[in-house]
């Protein structure tokens, strides 16, 4: 079992310029690594009858694809030749290089998001893979101030807001920059297996949406909080000063990291309220069954703004991981039709989304609208998951944060150059 608990560190100022230094120098390795990747790539795309109207790298037939395996034991040549490497711990330019390679893997797969260079800022987070011994002091059971030990940077302040569950070791630590200061995200490990959730207990549908954010089929219901809505003065204010200060100048640099921290309340404020959603909800029931439906369309329409505001997906997300580690089934079902169709005597009623009320014909059941999907939605939870052993695995813990086990892609093996540009079946 895997879990990531993000604390707030506070590096000196020395400490603070290390991590920038180490955070540019990954981002000039990525992209040199990235730049061999498509030269690669450029060299063999060239047809052999008539040459490319762009200047391309002329390889020879036999040169290797750039893979991951080669581009990392190429890193102590590149140390002799660029000193800068040197001071960045080894394992952290190996991570950054496996950060490119997952991404053109990706690339691979879908057919679609290549690579793109780093510029200056983009690197936000590094990643510390391994610790010899346990890199937290202080006290990790209770709330407290301690320090942690990071690889060529010393000791830094933490606060451990949040102790570390018995039986947790720490894996690997990520540290993170943002505009409100930095973050360590640190993966603990313990030897429980947490068994998949089966559907038990009280049962309840979960329908969301704009007007009510939340409403479940025992007739509860969340008023939506519009997180951006709320904020957006101060940053409309705070945008029209960083448009008015001349670009890569101090004045200007002041006031986007102002923009940036009121982005970061925003999306820190939204976060804390999922998760007490979450905890909600599983309070609740035993059984929660959702939506199984693709968000990114709804945020395409004229509503985009409040859909993505609303982070629909995300909450989903949230609610799965923490209805695992408790005991809590969720389960997907079809979306379709679920407000279109009475969940008394499962009639069809057409409406129209301005009709609020949810009004039966036939056996005169009278709802409201987004209760009424939430109880069709438990209808056809309790239709699909009746007596069904295979159950949705679940993953987030590992998603929310961006970190990611180095266990699982150590011994992966290289890729032939004859399976360059080919979809993988």
């Amino acid at each position: 079992m895997i879990l990531n608990y993000r604390y707030r560190i506070y590096p000196d100022a020395e400490q603070v310029e290390t991590l920038n230094e180490w955070l540019e120098t990954c981002r000039v390795s990525y992209n040199y690594a990235l730049r061999e990747l498509k030269d690669w790539i450029a060299s063999r795309k060239c047809p052999i009858d008539r040459c490319s109207l762009e200047s391309e790298y002329i390889m020879a037939a036999g040169y290797p694809f750039p893979s991951y395996h080669q581009q990392q034991n190429n890193l102590p040549k590149a140390k002799k030749k660029f000193p800068r490497l040197k001071s960045v711990p080894s394992q952290v330019l190996q991570i950054n290089i496996r950060r490119l390679h997952d991404s053109w893997d990706s690339f691979r797969v879908r057919g679609y998001g290549f690579p793109r260079y780093k510029k200056y800022g983009q690197m936000k987070s590094i990643l510390f893979p391994q610790f010899k011994s346990n890199p937290l002091t202080g006290s990790l059971r209770a709330p407290s101030v301690g320090q942690v030990k990071i690889p060529k940077l010393g000791k830094v302040k933490i606060n451990i807001h949040r102790p570390i569950p018995d039986g947790f070791i720490v894996k690997q630590i990520r540290v993170v920059k943002k505009a409100m200061g930095w973050f360590a995200v640190v993966a603990i490990e313990s030897d429980i297996e947490l068994p998949l959730p089966m559907p038990h207990g009280h049962a309840i549908g979960v329908d969301v949406g704009l007007l009510s954010y939340v409403a479940t089929s025992d007739g509860s219901t969340e008023k939506r909080p519009k997180f951006f809505k709320t904020a957006y003065s101060r940053l409309k204010v705070l945008q029209k000063r960083l448009s008015k200060k001349k670009k890569r100048g101090e004045n200007y640099e002041k006031a986007r990291i102002k923009v940036a921290k009121q982005h970061n309340h925003i999306a820190f404020k939204r976060t804390d309220y999922q998760f007490k959603l979450a905890h909600k909800l599983c309070d609740m029931a035993d059984t929660i069954y959702i939506e199984d439906c693709d968000f990114r369309i709804m945020a395409k329409g004229m509503l985009g703004k409040h859909t993505l505001d609303a982070a629909f997906g995300k909450q989903r997300d949230i609610l799965e991981y923490v209805a695992q580690k408790r005991d809590v089934f969720v389960g997907r079902v079809d979306h379709r039709g679920t407000s279109q169709t009475c969940p008394n005597c499962r009639t069809e009623v057409r409406k129209d989304l301005s009709v609020r009320l949810h009004e039966c014909h036939e056996c005169s059941y009278v709802v409201d609208r987004d209760i009424a999907s939430a109880q069709e939605i438990c209808n056809r939870g309790q239709e699909t998951y009746r007596g069904t052993p295979e159950k949705p695995e679940i993953g987030s813990q590992v998603v929310l944060s961006g970190n990611f086990v180095v266990d699982k892609w150590r011994f992966r093996g290289a890729m032939p150059n004859s399976d360059i540009g080919k979809p993988t079946p």
